[in-house]
């Protein structure tokens, strides 16, 4: 059987799985059920600040803020406090475009280029066979998080054009439609594609198109004064037993090229709002969008992998993403969910459609196993509360692996405190500018009693260079910046060359330093 013949037969295979009609258990979550499950998550993973929000058959049953928008602020998260939701953004992305398609103004099949004449990948054949659906599928061939380091740290100079510039230049790292990879940069390209099918910007379009027919009141995408948005809860990350704010925002929240991949903040009376948009539609929302685009958007498109973790915990069988959202089932059940993670902010949408249930969870901290853990109890509450562990049992899981099972093997690291500063000195032959066909310019320059490395076009990204372990370490001055990278440079005269590598392999994808490419290009002065 072919690729393309077999890969119809798992979507049908999904479409048609009998899971996704089963029986649901007769009663809900009660609220001091998911009250208890919150409160001692806070407690076991000390969150600066947390919103959480539940639907039971199309009502919202329960919706509360605990903790602080800054910790030691005494501001409180409340409902109508805004939350970056980063990548829950893809879904209302996927929507625009849904509504653009009801509109007539493009379809799912048409090539990119239809809309994008400048668009292009690595491979001229996948440039022309590129459509609009691809564009939201992770299957593109791309790298893993390939050219995250235009999007973020944010904000950056780098503009949406850029990023459809840059595409041409980021080998792939495996056969078009082949596989599957988490990418962002072509949802922006999703955006730019209905911004030219739709006539407006994509930050007007999501207003006009989503947030206003469906009074998304709260939601914020593009620049906004910090002030008129009233409560916004800022990021953190944990230091010891305190959690430290970083990357706060300005009076003005600058308008950002990620906005279509993950850029966008809503509150958490917003998030219901618009979960219940899937869950319970009207009237008004099934004329905002109707049933047919409505099962475009939830089709199986990408097979993903099944982690042990979720077999373990939720007998998954199926995993696949669609247009802006993942399919799965879970202890029987079918849902429709995503994730986001954004540097010291982490959400999650889960949507339980056969019994119009679901919820919505926002952290303003270290979360990432806090949102694992939470995720699983409140999902457990619907799906099948006689097997769930508590949120005691899930973190420990989480901390620790299972029975018999051995612990992954982690990469030693080492000491980044042991660092030596190196002189401009030492690197003569590696100082001057240096430039990769999709990230830009970097200079390589002396500093002080030392050797600078600093952007161009993502001004945040500056660090000292060091010496250690017989190798060249880049050290950012702020390390909420990005994850250290080692340095490696080869070749002379026209030919040098400079490549980067993560510190720790294991590293958040988004710190895509692989993909570079450096040549040298000018000298400092």
């Amino acid at each position: 059987m072919n690729r393309a013949a077999s890969r119809a037969l798992l979507v049908f295979a999904l479409a048609a799985a009998p899971w996704a009609q089963a029986a649901a258990p007769a009663s809900g979550p009660a609220p001091g059920a998911i009250d208890a499950a919150v409160r001692a998550t806070v407690e076991r993973y000390k969150l600066p600040g947390i919103a959480v929000g539940v639907i039971e058959d199309g009502k919202v049953v329960y919706a509360r803020g605990y903790g602080e928008t800054v910790a030691g602020s005494g501001d409180p998260v409340t409902t109508r406090t805004l939350f970056k939701i980063a990548s829950n953004s893809k879904a209302m992305t996927a929507s625009v475009l849904a509504r653009l398609v009801q509109q007539g103004r493009l379809r799912w099949d048409d090539p990119v280029v239809k809309h994008l004449p400048q668009f292009a990948m690595h491979d001229p054949w996948v440039t022309r066979h590129m459509t609009v659906s691809d564009l939201l599928v992770h299957n593109s061939g791309l790298p893993e998080g390939g050219g995250d380091l235009m999007l973020w740290p944010e904000p950056n100079l780098f503009t949406r054009d850029d990023i459809v510039g840059g595409l041409r230049y980021i080998r792939p790292a495996y056969g078009f439609r082949a596989g599957y990879a988490y990418d962002n940069l072509l949802y922006v390209v999703a955006g730019q594609v209905a911004a030219a099918a739709g006539g407006a910007s994509y930050e007007e379009l999501v207003r006009r198109e989503l947030f206003q027919p469906l009074g998304l009141d709260g939601c914020r995408v593009g620049e906004f004064g910090l002030a008129a948005a009233g409560s916004v809860a800022q990021p953190h990350t944990r230091e010891g037993a305190r959690n430290i704010a970083m990357r706060r925002d300005g009076a003005t929240v600058p308008a950002i090229a990620s906005a279509p991949a993950g850029g966008i903040r809503c509150s958490l009376d917003d998030m219901l709002a618009w979960a219940g948009n899937w869950l319970a539609p009207n009237d008004a929302q099934k004329a905002w969008l109707g049933d047919a685009q409505r099962a475009e958007l939830w089709k199986a498109r990408t097979p993903m992998p099944i982690s042990a973790q979720r077999k373990r915990w939720d007998g998954t069988h199926y995993y696949a993403y669609a247009y802006g959202f993942r399919l799965a089932d879970a202890d029987g059940a079918w849902t429709v969910s995503h994730t986001g993670t954004l540097g010291g902010m982490y959400s999650m949408m889960m949507l339980l459609p056969d019994r119009r249930s679901g919820f919505v969870l926002m952290i303003n901290g270290d979360g990432d196993r806090a949102r694992s853990m939470l995720g699983e109890v409140l999902l457990k509450l619907f799906t099948a509360p006689e097997k769930s562990l508590g949120v005691a049992g899930y973190a420990d899981a989480l901390a620790k692996p299972p029975a018999g099972a051995a612990a992954p093997a982690k990469p030693k690291l080492p000491d980044v405190a042991a660092r030596k500063p190196v002189p401009a000195s030492e690197m003569r032959a590696w100082l001057g500018t240096w430039r990769d066909p999709w990230f830009g310019d970097v200079r390589l320059c002396p500093a002080g009693d030392g050797v600078e490395w600093r952007s161009l076009k993502s001004p945040k990204m500056h660090g000292r260079v060091a010496a250690l372990d017989g190798r060249y370490l880049l050290h950012w001055d702020d390390i909420a910046v990005d994850i250290d990278a080692w340095l490696d440079f080869s070749g002379s005269g026209d030919a040098r060359r400079l490549r980067m590598a993560k510190l720790d392999p294991e590293g958040d994808f988004s710190s895509d330093y692989e993909d570079l490419d450096f040549v040298r290009v000018g000298a400092c002065d």
